[in-house]
């Protein structure tokens, strides 16, 4: 098998980092008086910082060194990345940063000096003190939405305001583009309860009625001042992440800072392993100021208290002994961070049951445990298809779906008992195999990557031996990746690989393999484009880090970076490739080719067969209602382009929202006519049964949740496409592709 490699190396999109928890529409921004002299940078801090700058200066895998142009870079990266929306800071602001920093940002960086970074934060808190104070006025008042002007929302291309005059009319108009969607909003909200106490069947015995009496303004309000109090809650921890994150985006969009918090999720988005009290949170349907816990996860602490129920409210927090923190109006991420903890340690949480006073409140303490989120892995299972006119029986189609290449690697590491996907795979794989299935469809839709060593496992199943990808170093050295357990195959049959616009790197990398080899055909939409290896620093003074330092080819020599792969048959793309995926990213390494690795195709699919598997499959999606469905969902989707001017007149975005609702609800019943389902009587009556079918969903475990259609069609789609395609010739060792 495969020849086992040093690192963990990383290759996932979700390694995108966050800056800290600062949203991204600046306009939605509130911000509390507070101290702007309280970051006091502590030595860890500077150790942090310096560990990060030379580690952009010495080891990314573009050798750019952090001089003065690319600090001057970070500077320009680190102000949008605040401001994304160019309303906050006006232009005197920026030039005068520039002015200021622009020249030794990099070697402040270099020097563990995190103060030009905080001075610019302490002005974007201040601009952003003034718009709350702006908008708290306003609110007071009463507000015009009918007019004549208009607003372009994503002024991410537009230039700073120069004025406070112009800053203040924008902001004055985004209020009220604000309270015109709330309004229009509690419109819909209130017809669709109208059904609810209507026709009470329809709401699955579900509590839905939110009877929200309050008006637009004061809705704004308190969202506004729920924004505000957890930008006070902000620790200085959160602010160097910023900074620091931003550092390193500049360099390539996946080499990033996490704070300690971060990290803590990224290695439970590596390992399926957290260590807490095993409960789903969201928040409340009725008052997002308060998380309800969604469900409970079977012997987990929480399910073994016996005293902490699904629908409770989460309404205070005592971490380790510590006093009871009142969490009403937190963020579930930060809600999240004081539940978890190490092994053996306990937290107590105060729940109350919804409709209940706070007197009832109660409070439980549970020792944390391992949590291992089984439902999170490889799932398999086998479908029937037949296509019409074709087949006299069904074919047994095998499902596997491989929501990411995980790997607890540290478990590894240490020599203990670990998951992984090869692991899970391999066991789904025999139990495939001995239900003599047809053929296999591997679903790769929306997987984000993971680990290198794991996809190179995993395609070891599949092909007989050889090359399975290319892996350059920052100092153009070559590593080939290869099969090399003398032609073993856990699976021979025929297979089609499914990816969409969300498969990200190592997913690419099996697509690819797959695809090169001959091995199967690749149906669904291009890839992500994510062909870039991260390796994950545990060791820094605070928090994590994952830096880009090599870069992966097909065998065939060309990268899967910036361009993806792109499938043999093409399926309806359910994204929006301007704004999705690398090609869409700020600062994307370029694609680019290196020499072909030698290797044996175990067969080719040739051009005259694709262009008939397509031909067909389009006529199959034209008449298939899932996919009508989908493609009239893209072209609704279009409608809305917040690059151009809306008018802010609430009667004319009301008939605009008619109309995407009209057309919205006319794509649902044609569906639901084509398929032998009765269509709804009108919008309302359909968002309510959404409602209720959505609520529903949340509250089942995964493996308990039915198939959606139109996520089953491309299941459906792809294993026609491998069963119409055509036996593949066998090359000889002498001819190439």
């Amino acid at each position: 098998m495969m020849k086992k490699q040093p690192a963990q190396w990383l290759l996932s999109a979700a390694s995108v980092g966050i800056a800290g928890i600062i949203l991204t529409q600046s306009y939605g921004t509130a911000v509390a008086d507070t101290n702007t002299e309280s970051f006091v940078q502590t030595p860890e801090q500077k150790v942090t910082t310096r560990q990060v700058a030379a580690l952009l200066d010495r080891s990314h895998y573009l050798n750019q060194p952090l001089d003065s142009k690319t600090g001057s870079e970070i500077l320009s990266m680190y102000i949008d990345s605040l401001d994304p929306n160019h309303t906050l800071f006006l232009q005197s602001d920026v030039d005068e940063f520039k002015k200021k920093y622009a020249d030794d940002f990099g070697a402040r960086l270099k020097r563990g000096d995190l103060s030009a970074g905080v001075d610019v934060f302490e002005r974007y808190r201040k601009r952003s003190n003034e718009y709350f104070a702006m908008a708290s006025k306003m609110l007071k008042t009463k507000i015009d939405l009918t007019g004549k002007d208009t607003i372009v929302l994503d002024r991410e291309k537009l230039n700073h305001f120069k004025t406070k005059k112009e800053q203040r009319d924008y902001w004055t108009r985004q209020l009220r583009f604000q309270l015109m969607s709330i309004t229009l909003g509690q419109e819909d909200e209130k017809a669709k309860e109208e059904v609810f106490l209507s026709n009470p069947d329809i709401t699955r015995g579900q509590d839905l009625v939110r009877n929200d009496q309050r008006t637009p303004s004061e809705i704004l309000q308190n969202r506004l001042s729920r924004q505000q109090e957890q930008f006070k809650r902000l620790t200085d921890d959160e602010i160097m992440e910023t900074v620091l994150n931003t550092a390193m985006l500049t360099y390539d969009p996946h080499s990033n800072y996490y704070a300690p918090i971060q990290a803590t999720e990224l290695q439970i988005q590596s390992s399926l392993q957290l260590e807490g009290i095993g409960v789903s949170i969201r928040p409340d349907r009725k008052n997002p100021d308060y998380t309800r816990i969604v469900t409970l996860v079977d012997g987990g602490p929480a399910a073994k208290s016996g005293q902490i129920k699904p629908n409770d409210l989460i309404v205070g927090i005592a971490k380790d002994g510590e006093t009871m923190t009142d969490v009403v109006g937190w963020s579930t991420r930060e809600i999240v961070s004081l539940i978890r903890g190490k092994r053996g340690t306990s937290v107590t949480i105060k729940v109350r049951q919804p409709n209940t006073p706070d007197a009832s409140a109660r409070n439980v303490t549970v020792v944390r445990d391992i949590i291992q989120q089984e439902e999170s892995g490889v799932t398999h299972r086998v479908v029937e298809v037949q296509r019409p006119n074709v087949d006299k029986t069904p074919k047994r189609i095998g499902v596997l779906e491989i929501p990411s290449f995980y790997l607890n690697y540290q478990a590894r590491r240490n020599g203990e008992d670990y998951r992984s996907v090869s692991i899970d795979t391999e066991k789904a794989l025999k139990a495939l195999n001995k239900e003599n299935i047809d053929g296999l469809v591997v679903d790769l839709r929306n997987n984000p990557g993971g680990s290198l060593d794991e996809v190179a496992r995993m395609l070891g199943f599949f092909i007989k031996s050889g090359p399975m990808v290319q892996i350059r170093d920052n100092r153009g050295n070559i590593q080939v990746y290869r099969d090399d357990d003398g032609g073993e195959q856990l699976y021979s049959g025929n297979m089609t690989v499914i990816t969409n616009l969300a498969s990200a790197s190592a997913s690419e990398i099996f697509a690819a393999a797959i695809q090169d080899y001959g091995r199967g055909l690749v149906v669904g939409s291009t890839t992500t484009g994510k062909g870039s290896a991260q390796i994950q620093l545990d060791s820094l003074a605070l928090g994590s880090a994952t830096l880009t330092q090599r870069k992966f080819y097909r065998i065939t020599g060309g990268s899967t970076q910036n361009k993806g792969v792109v499938p043999d048959v093409e399926l309806v793309n359910i994204y929006d490739d301007a704004t999705f995926g690398e090609r869409a990213q700020k600062k994307a390494l370029p694609w680019d080719t290196i020499k072909t690795a030698p290797y044996k195709p175990e067969g080719k699919f040739t051009n005259d067969t694709l262009a008939t598997l397509n031909q067909q499959s389009k006529i199959r999606q034209e008449q298939n209602p899932q996919f009508v469905y989908l493609s009239a969902l893209n072209d609704i989707r279009d409608m809305e382009d917040e690059k151009k001017p809306i008018q802010l007149d609430i009667n004319s975005r009301r008939a605009k929202m008619q109309l995407i609702e009209k057309r919205s609800l006319e794509a649902e019943n044609k569906r639901l006519i084509a398929t032998g389902e009765r269509p709804y009587a009108n919008w309302n009556t359909y968002q309510a049964a959404m409602d209720a079918k959505f609520e529903e969903r949340s509250r089942m475990k995964a493996s308990e949740r039915p198939e959606l259609p139109e996520d089953e069609a491309f299941i459906n789609e792809a294993a026609y496409v491998m069963l119409s395609a055509e036996p593949k010739a066998l090359l000889s060792p002498q001819e190439k592709l």
